[in-house]
């Protein structure tokens, strides 16, 4: 049984990391020539766009409307932690840092899962090793905008910005956890894209483009959405209940060390001696914070 969910577990993360990890590669060619807002309302909208296909197509749509209307409230939620607001920060923050940096910092949704469990799931409680792991990821933060990051104080906004995004994400994936256990994964996806997308919509028709983008931009928008939002989301959403918040968001393991990969090789990114130790860090403080170093042993 532990060597099937081990399968299992693989086959949803591997696919997602390298589907995610490609997004800010995507962000970062798209962001040439869109507001960071419109930018993410397009991934939203092309998004809801499939789920929702998806949806009707195997429930009908009168029953996918439906299942819409009676989560209204989840939509709204999810639509703010997990789509309009991290999305959102993680391209204004990729126009200050690179592709590689900004994946590196969303390594830390791990940590603000433990860190948000104390508050809302008391039963998690963090001491000993995972306490001090918690404060080694953090320092990871600390060193990634501390060690000369390339673009001085700009850069160090930036990482802000998108460790923020982090944040929203760990309050989105325990939320999904408490309120959302039931939920059909592809629904739970359509409600976060649709809400997201309507919480969006006022920005970034302030910020609409007065001529059309590129066909590289549009192929990376649609690349962004397709791939790195209707497909990861329900993938991620199934992860949630199959193997829980924490296991789930420990996707950051993966996606950092994929997405500094593609900004080195596909971006001509630099390496820097600050993105590898933050990156070090990071994710052995989410090893140690998220208990996975110590299932790992008694395991081994």
């Amino acid at each position: 049984m532990r060597t099937r969910d081990t399968t299992l577990y693989a086959a949803h993360l591997i696919p997602l990391a390298a589907v995610w990890g490609a997004s800010y590669l995507f962000i970062e060619v798209a962001i040439e020539e869109l507001a960071p807002t419109v930018l993410m309302e397009a991934r939203l909208l092309l998004a809801t766009a499939v789920l929702g296909a998806l949806l009707v197509a195997r429930d009908g749509g009168r029953a996918t409307w439906l299942s819409l209307r009676r989560l209204w409230r989840p939509t709204l939620v999810l639509g703010f932690l997990n789509a309009a607001v991290p999305f959102t920060l993680i391209a204004w923050g990729q126009t200050r840092i690179d592709s590689g940096v900004a994946g590196i910092t969303i390594a830390t949704v791990p940590i603000f899962v433990v860190l948000l469990a104390l508050r809302f799931r008391r039963s998690e409680r963090v001491s000993g090793l995972r306490l001090a792991g918690v404060l080694l990821g953090l320092a990871g933060v600390g060193v990634l905008a501390g060690v000369a990051p390339v673009g001085g104080l700009a850069a160090v906004v930036g990482i802000v910005a998108t460790t923020t995004a982090s944040l929203c994400y760990a309050a989105g994936t325990l939320y999904t956890q408490i309120k959302l256990e039931d939920i059909s994964p592809i629904l739970i996806a359509l409600a976060t894209t649709f809400g997201g997308a309507l919480l969006l919509l006022p920005a970034a028709a302030v910020e609409a483009p007065s001529s059309a983008p590129s066909l590289k931009v549009i192929g990376a928008v649609l690349a962004l959405a397709v791939l790195g939002t209707a497909l990861a989301q329900a993938v991620y959403y199934r992860m949630v209940p199959l193997f829980g918040s924490t296991r789930a968001s420990l996707i950051s393991y993966v996606v950092p060390p994929v997405a500094l990969i593609y900004g080195t090789l596909l971006l001509d990114e630099p390496l820097t001696l600050g993105a590898v130790l933050g990156l070090g860090l990071i994710l052995a403080g989410v090893a140690l914070g998220s208990g996975a170093a110590r299932r790992r042993a008694a395991v081994i």
